[in-house]
């Protein structure tokens, strides 16, 4: 493998580690196994496991960044964004592809964490608040949605329903809960719209 190929191959395995096990459920003899490398490699790409963490962390955040930006360019109706990205979240968690976010699950870790990863984390979830105030504001504009508070406060609001669904559906083995959860969510928010 070239050098770059090794560290993106590092990447997506510590992704899958810290998904289901969280920062400390995995360690460079786990990639070092999986991957068949040596851990002088792993090391040599990213000298400590925080580096590698970070690294996971913000390709996640480019990578949502980049999935956001196209959901705003794409569609200019602001429910069929949110559904759209609830829907995401729903296919992921019943095909069982990704049950969970990584930097959700390092943020239920975050005070044990090293603060270059927190930074990271928070920088996550700031992008995604920003992102759904953005779509709230629009969805005000159109006349497509009520919100209860100022977009800003249901941002928050929504993120944490979307991740709440997520540890639902995780705790309980049942993907309905999160289906349930975010629906209800949405349909609050367009709730009374068209009466």
């Amino acid at each position: 493998m070239t050098k770059s190929a090794t560290a993106s191959k590092l990447i997506e395995e510590a992704s899958k580690l810290i998904t289901n096990g969280g920062y400390n459920g995995f360690s460079y003899a786990d990639l070092s196994e999986r991957l068949g490398i040596r851990k002088a490699s792993i090391h040599h790409h990213f000298p400590s496991k925080v580096d590698l963490v970070v690294a996971v962390v913000e390709q996640q955040r480019a990578t949502i960044r980049a999935q956001l930006e196209a959901l705003e360019d794409g569609n200019p109706d602001a429910i069929g964004q949110l559904l759209a990205y609830v829907d995401y979240w729903k296919r992921c968690i019943e095909e069982e592809s990704t049950t969970f976010c990584l930097v959700g699950v390092l943020a239920a870790e975050l005070p044990g964490l090293p603060p270059k990863v927190g930074i990271s984390v928070q920088g996550h979830f700031n992008d995604l608040g920003n992102w759904i105030e953005r779509v709230m504001t629009l969805g005000l504009e159109q006349g497509a949605i009520e919100l209860e508070l100022e977009p800003k406060t249901s941002s928050q609001f929504f993120q944490t329903a979307v991740y709440g669904a997520m540890v639902m559906a995780r705790a309980y083995g049942d993907p309905s809960k999160f289906t349930f959860i975010v629906d209800a969510f949405i349909a609050r928010m367009r709730k009374n719209v068209h009466n």
